[in-house]
């Protein structure tokens, strides 16, 4: 495993109680990054940091990424516990329930949205003065396959996974002129706790999909989304990295 320098970094990474969220969390801490976890899920968030603790410097936040006034006060709170924010990885995200979207529940479509790209838009909005402050930042946003081909039974999931790659877009020309990268990885299908709220015919299409036959191992973005944090990473902004297993070639 390549060890990526992030000595004397902080990264928030919103989600990370668990699935690729947690496995960012490892990785990041291994390079030596200061980790805040925030996620609104009050036991599994505090569970998760104390069994991280030996890894590192480790803190956790309660929060709701659906609502500006939390995610401001997450990240002063931060900010003033681990003295400053220089990584942000949103990935933070739903997937809501399979169906057509013409028999799509209107309710589940605004909680898809407002979670899996409102909650990013409110992390950006609220992290990205502190980066321009320092003149230094990295931000990489956890989209989807789904965003660039659009899932079927999956209307809400892809279109705000869409709408995240194009924010990271916009984002990366508006910061071009600082030391701030901001991209974004589109992941297939991995493994964790959100193959609970799809269908197992939904999981067996976006197997079908997948040309290397397995879904993505949480490690695997991890190690991407670590380079994507370092320092290394001066001159890429506003791109879009893959890791469909060969799915996505563009």
């Amino acid at each position: 495993m390549n060890k990526i320098d992030l000595q004397n970094r902080t990264a928030v990474i919103t989600g990370g109680a668990q699935g690729i969220g947690l496995a960012i969390a490892e990785r990041l801490l291994m390079s030596g990054a200061s980790v805040s976890l925030w996620d609104r899920d009050e036991t599994l968030v505090k569970k998760t940091a104390n069994t991280l603790v030996s890894k590192g410097n480790v803190e956790c936040v309660v929060m709701d990424v659906t609502n500006l006034d939390s995610v401001k006060k997450a990240t002063k709170q931060t900010k003033d516990s681990l003295g400053s924010i220089e990584l942000l990885i949103c990935n933070a995200g739903i997937a809501g329930p399979s169906g057509k979207i013409w028999e799509y529940p209107p309710e589940e479509w605004e909680r898809v949205i407002s979670v899996d790209l409102t909650g990013v838009f409110n992390c950006l909005h609220a992290v990205t003065p502190l980066m321009i402050g320092q003149n230094y930042g990295r931000i990489v946003n956890i989209a989807s396959v789904a965003g660039k081909e659009g899932n079927p039974n999956a209307g809400p999931y892809s279109a705000a996974k869409a709408g995240v790659i194009a924010l990271t877009k916009s984002l990366g020309k508006e910061l071009a002129d600082y030391d701030i990268a901001v991209n974004c990885v589109t992941p297939a299908a991995a493994k964790t706790q959100i193959f609970e709220q799809i269908s197992e015919e939904h999981i067996q299409y976006m197997l079908s999909k997948i040309p290397r036959n397995r879904f993505l191992k949480v490690e695997e973005a991890a190690s991407m989304v670590s380079w994507l944090c370092s320092e290394e990473n001066s001159f890429t902004t506003g791109g879009v990295f893959d890791l469909s297993g060969g799915r996505s070639t563009y």
